[in-house]
């Protein structure tokens, strides 16, 4: 009985953390993204895929969880990363994943499943933004890690 108040108010913790405004929010760089998400990401002891949904004008519409995995390794098809946008027929979207290890460098499996959902989401019209992994108190954008800049989204 106790270890599932513990668990409750961990939970609300959480919640209480994370900003009242975070949907509306528009986001102009990952600093952005990972601030907003950073805390309820970080001391997850699996990995969790959430997907972004942005209007044009990079307003947050919906954050969706679309993969539950292990420690770490989550499995996830474009279709379920892309499917909650195309029915809002959204127009861009950003992939926002945290390392349970704490340390957010992009594995080999990261930038292939970005490229995937990238390549699927360019053929549904829907324009991707970034990929960013969420590790213990920091985190890393594969876009920008890929330009070598620091970018805006």
């Amino acid at each position: 009985m106790k270890a599932i108040q513990l668990k409750a108010i961990c939970e609300l913790a959480k919640r209480m953390a994370r900003p009242i405004q975070e949907l509306h929010q528009i986001i102009r760089k990952p600093s952005d993204l990972a601030d907003l998400l950073m805390e309820e990401l970080r001391y997850e002891k699996r990995e969790i895929v959430k997907v972004v949904i942005l209007n044009t004008k990079n307003k947050i519409l919906k954050i969706q969880d679309v993969s539950l995995g292990g420690a770490n390794q989550a499995s996830l098809v474009p279709k379920d990363a892309l499917s909650e946008a195309i029915k809002m027929s959204a127009p861009k979207i950003i992939l926002v994943h945290n390392h349970p290890s704490g340390d957010p460098t992009p594995s080999k499996s990261d930038y292939w499943l970005t490229d995937r959902i990238y390549d699927a989401a360019e053929l549904m019209g829907i324009q991707m933004l970034d990929h960013i992994v969420i590790g213990d108190g920091s985190y890393q954008s594969i876009f920008a890690k890929r330009k070598g800049i620091k970018h805006e989204i």
